[in-house]
């Protein structure tokens, strides 16, 4: 590890102690649960960390892997025929999640985190909750498109991401 910087090592720790942390048999959510059980990717298994609280419903997010179609408006790009998926679940009770979602082919794209606590389905920087494969964070700007990549293979690619709620003046943290 010791050509990576601290950052990337703390991450890549954080990842590991997560991982551990998470039961083996603990639930898969989403319709496309069982293409992460039964390994039938392509897809993504994704273990969300510190989510805030059970209000609401959280959500993955699968975009093209371009910076003109990310966190674009989903009629917008399922009209022009690219990727687009979303998984909406409860928030769970407790603070950690453990979503999947398939792919259409492996490849390289953007994936979005989302906890829409107040259930009006438009994000509010006031109470919602957000986070990218990255795990940078996300601060008082637009979440950046090399944050949220995530390279997907044939099977199943898992990723952990850290949620992040407005933290005062300096934005969105974790």
């Amino acid at each position: 590890m010791a050509k990576f910087g601290a950052d990337v090592r703390l991450s890549i720790l954080a990842a590991i102690a997560t991982l551990a942390a998470v039961p083996a048999g603990a639930q898969v959510l989403g319709q496309d649960a069982a293409a992460c059980s039964g390994g039938q990717g392509p897809a993504i298994l994704a273990t969300i960390t510190g989510v805030k609280d059970a209000r609401g419903t959280i959500k993955l997010e699968l975009y093209p892997a371009n910076e003109a179609d990310f966190l674009e408006d989903d009629k917008k790009l399922l009209a022009a025929g690219k990727v687009f998926r979303r998984i909406t679940v409860p928030a769970p009770a407790g603070n950690v999640a453990r979503m999947c979602i398939r792919v259409p082919r492996p490849g390289r794209y953007a994936l979005f985190f989302g906890h829409d606590r107040d259930g009006k389905r438009k994000f509010d920087f006031w109470s919602d909750g957000a986070g990218f494969p990255g795990n940078r964070k996300i601060g008082r700007s637009r979440p950046k498109l090399s944050d949220a990549l995530i390279q997907v293979g044939p099977g199943v690619t898992q990723t952990v991401i850290r949620a992040q709620y407005l933290r005062g003046l300096g934005g969105f943290g974790f």
